[in-house]
């Protein structure tokens, strides 16, 4: 007997192990203690590490993206997100607004009413008389419960709210689950899924702020957005019922356009605060791209890709550089319309015992040379 023999299949079964470690260690997701609630609850982190070395950071409180870390063109890794610093333990709250989950109904309400099977609602009013990301505290200031998710699409991590019947005045119980997940190709998907024991109005989104360069304005930094189209908005931004098109006004995006090349014919405060609705075929739920973003300093760009109907650019005021720790910033914030409850030509935002809602936004990171 050849003593050698086995050799070929100890060479093999030593491969495929070596195979099975470096599969298993290509991505990774740590958990960790994260401070306090000011209720004192415990928040937990979430670090999500791909195999290319990209990083989101998710904490429990608001179902935050507390940071996402990409390359640039020379593989540098910075934040792509507006610089904030991290709360001291126990006052987190204005962490969390940054880039967290707004519910139960994001964007605005006019005058936190609506009429829902014959019957007024009357939520809670906290920007003026109307009503905004869903109200005093929302979901950006609540505290969901992390689990940690096994996916071929990369690590993931599942937070999980329990909104009470009548809470911020919605009517039902409504159970929300909403499933981050970063791909080997730099992508953050967020899914959102709800279920309700009662009639009401669903409309989720997260509002991160983005900053590809990593600090400093975001002026020269050229977008496109797939819309012919905005919702009209009176001077609370609410919308009127009017849809209107961007063609020759300061909202086309249609073709590349740098952010801050038209902000002297914005409104006095000199910055974008409007919803688009997303070129699509009537009645498609599929992913669509709706905007664009490139950062021609450090190459980074990306691309927001959604099944929703509309998406809500908003950013800081560009008629000047930032000063003294405040950066540049945009949203895009992927949403049904606005005020939908009140204008039945809306896309409807009503969800129904029985009815799951699904929704799924992509914000896929690339690099140019």
């Amino acid at each position: 007997m050849n003593p050698l023999r086995p050799l070929p299949l100890l060479r093999g079964l030593a491969a495929l192990f070596l195979a099975g470690l470096a599969h298993a260690t290509e991505h990774s997701v740590k958990r960790a203690p994260f401070g306090t609630t000011p209720e004192g609850e415990p928040i937990e982190s979430f670090t999500l590490t791909n195999a290319r070395g990209a990083v989101a950071q998710i904490i429990t409180y608001g179902a935050t993206v507390a940071d996402l870390r990409m390359p640039d063109r020379t593989g540098q890794l910075a934040s792509v997100l507006n610089p904030v610093v991290p709360p001291p333990p126990g006052a987190p709250a204005s962490y969390a607004q940054s880039a967290a989950v707004i519910g139960r109904v994001a964007n605005r309400i006019g005058k936190g009413r609506f009429m829902l099977d014959g019957r007024e609602v009357q939520v809670t009013t906290n920007a003026g008389p109307n009503h905004i990301h869903g109200g005093r505290r929302g979901f950006a200031k609540v505290n969901w419960t992390g689990t940690v998710v096994s996916s071929r699409d990369g690590p993931a991590v599942k937070l999980n709210y329990v909104s009470a019947d009548g809470e911020e005045g919605y009517p039902g119980r409504l159970d929300v689950i909403v499933t981050y997940t970063l791909t080997p190709d730099n992508t953050l998907r967020i899914a959102y899924a709800a279920t309700t024991d009662k009639p009401t109005p669903v409309n989720l989104t997260n509002h991160a702020y983005f900053n590809l360069a990593g600090a400093g304005d975001v002026l020269a930094h050229e977008v496109v957005i797939h819309a012919q189209s905005y919702t009209l908005y009176d001077a609370a931004l609410i919308p009127t019922g009017e849809i209107a098109p961007v063609a020759g006004t300061p909202l086309d995006f249609t073709r590349p356009a740098l952010l801050g090349a038209r902000f002297d014919k914005l409104p006095a405060n000199r910055r974008y605060d409007h919803n688009f609705i997303i070129e699509r075929p009537a009645g498609d739920t599929s992913l669509r791209r709706a905007a664009r973003v490139r950062d021609p300093k450090s190459g980074r760009a990306m691309e927001v890709w959604t099944t929703e109907p509309a998406v809500q650019l908003y950013t800081s005021p560009l008629a000047a550089q930032p000063v003294a720790d405040k950066f540049g910033f945009y949203c895009f914030e992927t949403q049904h319309y606005p005020d939908s409850v009140n204008h039945a030509h809306f896309p409807t935002t009503i969800l129904r015992p029985g009815q799951t809602f699904r929704s799924t936004t992509e914000y896929r990171f690339a690099v140019e040379k």
